[in-house]
């Protein structure tokens, strides 16, 4: 029991507690929404929100198909937040990145491998503008992110539009890679015959082992610890000789190359193409990177737990339709962002309410010990006594030392 508690009681402990909490509220809404629609088919259509993902292979498939892209935008707002950023731009980068990727795939004919990495640059260069407008010109990030998730939005239309090689003939979609360049798919590696699903590649090992790199970078090296201290106490990071602006800028770039490998992953698989018009306003990855990230606390393990279930409730809100309307999940997904901020309140209730509790248990002995006047065994007056010309010893012998050393001074 009492390893339970302390396990609780961690900070990694209070985190999970946490999201789990969080979670837990954003799916209990969703189903206070259905039941407000629909009282007779509510618990039906819950049921299957919460049964759909692990229903069948193919169904398991598509979930980590989707969380892939999530697991890194989420890595991409988690890896800011450590450093102090509100990656907001998420969006953005993760746009910029599906435009490279796309373009020297078709245009250029890159290998995947080559086109995830031409992303990566892209949401790079991306993500340091608002990166270098926060350190060198202290322009908050948020604004110029948000600015530049709608710049990068009409960049790629107005770069696919003026490209008709890499637009179908047909429709306002991008070219089939199957058929523009093969080797720019993602491969499978026999995972689509296995789980009997075309959705199906290597592409959430990649988003894994991406998010293992990144916990290594932040936790085992003196770059991550650089990163987080400036996040910690920028003043007091630059105080002890790190270069605080450097930092900030490096923290967007590795921000939005992240993002940038999500937007190559989505769209390198082969099974969905780039629609001018069903994207717009925008593309919902980027932003649901941001409750990925609140779930997981930023740790960038935990991101891919929390990417797993925000794909695996959309894989199961899925199955809502004709009865409920599709948006219905969304709305649940927005209400569990709003309590994963509520989350991180929680956490530090919690902590404050764990740590009352342990300095109260702390000051039960010595309270104790003081009513009972000493230990058993033990003569209170004989120690107070002994204390009291122990005290009087310390005095002379200080009193000697400071007339000895008055002397000598002399």
């Amino acid at each position: 029991m009492e390893r339970i508690r302390k396990a609780f009681s961690s900070p990694a402990g209070i985190s999970i507690t946490s999201s789990v909490l969080a979670a837990a509220g954003g799916l209990l809404f969703g189903l206070l929404l259905l039941l407000c629609f629909r009282p007779a088919s509510a618990f039906t259509g819950f049921l299957n929100i919460l049964t759909t993902g692990f229903s069948s292979p193919a169904k398991l498939s598509k979930v980590l198909y989707q969380s892939a892209p999530l697991v890194l935008t989420g890595l991409s707002v988690g890896f800011a937040f450590k450093t102090g950023l509100f990656n907001i731009g998420a969006t953005g980068q993760y746009i910029i990145g599906t435009l490279c990727a796309l373009y020297t795939a078709i245009i250029w004919g890159f290998p995947w491998w080559a086109a995830m990495l031409a992303a990566a640059v892209g949401g790079a260069v991306w993500g340091s503008i608002p990166g270098i407008c926060k350190a060198l010109f202290n322009v908050n990030e948020v604004i110029t992110s948000i600015m530049f998730n709608w710049i990068a939005l009409y960049t790629i239309i107005l770069v696919f539009n003026n490209t008709p090689a890499i637009l179908d003939p047909v429709g306002n979609r991008t070219m089939n890679l199957a058929a523009a360049n093969p080797g720019a798919i993602i491969p499978k590696w026999g995972l689509d015959e296995l789980f009997g699903s075309q959705y199906m590649n290597i592409s959430f090992f990649i988003a894994v082992a991406v998010a293992a790199v990144i916990y290594v970078v932040l936790n085992k090296t003196i770059f991550g610890y650089e990163l987080k201290a400036c996040g910690s106490n920028r003043d007091a990071s630059r105080y002890a000789g790190i270069n605080a602006k450097r930092n900030i800028i490096l923290s967007m770039v590795i921000s939005g190359a992240l993002a940038g490998i999500a937007g190559a992953i989505y769209y390198l698989s082969g099974t969905v193409q780039y629609n001018l018009e069903k994207n717009l306003p925008s593309p919902a990855m980027g932003f649901n990177g941001i409750p990925v990230a609140l779930l997981a606390a930023s740790h960038p393990l935990g991101t891919v737990f929390s990417a797993l279930f925000i794909s695996y409730i959309q894989v199961g809100g899925e199955t809502l339709q004709p009865t409920f309307a599709k948006e219905n999940i969304d709305i649940i997904i927005s209400v569990i962002i709003y309590f994963s901020a509520f989350a991180m309140l929680t956490r530090m209730l919690l902590q404050r309410l764990l740590s009352h509790k342990k300095e109260s248990g702390s000051k039960a002995v010595p309270a104790a010990v003081t009513a009972a006047g000493a230990f058993p065994g033990e003569d209170k007056t004989t120690d107070d006594n002994a204390s009291a010309s122990g005290a009087a010893e310390n005095e002379d012998t200080g009193d000697n030392t400071d007339n000895e050393s008055g002397v000598s001074g002399q």
